[in-house]
């Protein structure tokens, strides 16, 4: 009896493991009607998110995109944040995915990311959204919101903000952008707001940020994710109160939360009150994160290069010298005609940040590209485009004068700063104007120099050991 016990108990765990193993087969290698990329899902659930989340220098390919294209190939297969994933480093896959853009395939972000932006983030929805979204936002930060309004208050800011430094001792340049976005955006979303509460909005716009992407191991993440998630929260309230109060009283304001009170009067309207907040929340996280950071690395890559900084500021006080009245800010004609070197200097931080590594898309069906299938669901990320040495000499190299003479402003299947197809980054004119003024206040008044410079990691977002600090100084006049 011992014996048949025992043997029925082994036969039990023999099919055990057997389904099992099955199982971990069968989440390795799909079903497919033709071939899968290359690749390894890892572990279930987890995948290889721990792998694709550990940090490397700056210098390099992502650790874990190039051991893969090394063994796989410019097109692999993968698990990221439970969520099955194509990576692909071939800018002609992701030039046919992005010109599919809501036939084949559309936004498809893992279940994390969704959390943490909000589940009614509209950013996130299909492309005809998306183009809705360019239009209602263009007042404000579209070319002929930035050009008729939001260049003046760009350039006071960050010329008061400048000024204020210059006699306070150094300052870190990636946070100093930030609180100069913020503060100039704040009352352009939301105007009027009693100080104590604008403060607190202010303080919660600062708080969200990318601090939590990176090892899920450490306790470090899991405070900055909580803490994320808090302002957030915070924010998104306050700007539900504001919205409420705003609409029973039927003030009005010459702000955007009285364009999405409009857009919520709508008969058809897309927004609902959620949805509405989250996308004043939403657009105040674009404009400063991304923004502050590539400015940071600009300024870090001119300090280590003078002929870069001779060239800056030649050029820039050739415009201060040019203008009639010595007292003015920077104006749009100056930043489209005369600011060539430093769009040069822009595109290649933009390049060598790469803000954006993963740009998620979803296959809405089964697709074939270039012999490769991928399965509906699957997410597709484009990564390290920018790093191809057959489309960028010496690419981990800061060298602006390789943008001479070529189209800097739009996106191309070999430079995806902000993204591409129909979905280019609604922030992407904001985004190089905000960098253009600090520059140019930056080169052109004052003569500065790093006191604490910062190791550059990425994981696989850019992540700054340290401040970065600089002291300022008024340049000598003529």
């Amino acid at each position: 009896m011992m014996i048949s016990t025992w043997n029925v108990a082994m036969l039990i765990l023999a099919l055990v493991v057997v389904r099992i193993s099955h199982w971990l087969y069968r989440w390795s290698n799909p079903k497919c009607n033709g071939k899968l990329p290359p690749g390894a899902m890892g572990f279930p659930i987890i995948g290889e998110t721990i792998d694709f989340l550990k940090p490397c220098g700056f210098n390099d390919i992502p650790t874990f995109v190039k051991k893969r294209m090394i063994r796989y190939g410019l097109l692999f297969r993968t698990n990221i944040f439970s969520s099955k994933t194509v990576i692909s480093t071939d800018p002609d896959v992701i030039n046919q995915i992005f010109r599919q853009e809501n036939t084949s395939f559309g936004l498809g972000y893992p279940d994390i990311l969704v959390k943490v932006f909000g589940k009614d983030n509209l950013f996130l929805k299909e492309v005809f959204i998306h183009k809705y979204l360019q239009k209602v936002t263009m007042q404000i930060i579209g070319s002929e919101g930035l050009k008729q309004t939001m260049i003046g208050n760009m350039d006071k800011a960050t010329r008061d903000h400048f000024r204020s430094k210059a006699s306070q001792g150094s300052f870190d340049v990636r946070k100093e952008v930030e609180n100069l976005i913020v503060a100039y955006m704040t009352p352009k979303l939301i105007s009027n707001l009693k100080p104590e509460t604008q403060s607190k909005l202010i303080d919660n716009l600062n708080a969200f940020n990318l601090d939590w992407f990176q090892s899920f191991f450490r306790v470090s993440t899991w405070k900055a994710l909580i803490k994320v998630l808090k302002s957030r929260g915070e924010a998104i309230q306050l700007m539900k109160d504001v919205l409420s109060m705003r609409k029973e009283s039927r003030e009005k304001q010459e702000d955007f939360l009285n364009t999405m009170l409009e857009e919520l009067e709508k008969e058809d309207s897309i927004f609902d009150q959620g949805s509405a907040t989250n996308l004043i929340f939403l657009l105040a996280f674009v404009a400063r994160e991304g923004t502050s950071s590539c400015t940071a690395l600009a300024v870090k890559f001119i300090s280590k290069d003078p002929k870069v900084l001779a060239e800056l500021k030649r050029e820039h006080k050739a415009i201060v010298d040019n203008r009639k009245d010595k007292k003015a800010g920077v104006s749009w004609e100056e930043y489209t005609h005369n600011m060539t070197f430093t769009n040069m200097v822009i595109n290649e931080s933009l390049r060598l940040s790469n803000t954006t590594p993963l740009l998620f898309r979803k296959a809405l069906h089964d697709v074939e590209i270039k012999g490769k299938y991928y399965l509906e669901s699957y997410i597709f990320a484009p990564s390290a485009v920018h790093y191809d040495p057959t489309n960028y000499e010496n690419p981990f190299e800061f060298n602006p004068w390789r943008w001479e003479g070529k189209e800097m402003t739009r996106g191309s299947k070999t430079f995806m700063a902000f993204g591409s197809g129909v979905r280019l980054c609604v922030g992407a004119e904001f985004a190089r104007l905000q960098m253009a003024i600090f520059l140019h206040h930056l080169v052109a008044y004052y003569d500065f120099s790093v006191v604490q410079d910062s190791e550059i990691t990425r994981s696989p977002f850019l992540q700054f050991t340290k401040d970065l600090l600089i002291n300022i100084s008024q340049s000598p006049t003529k």
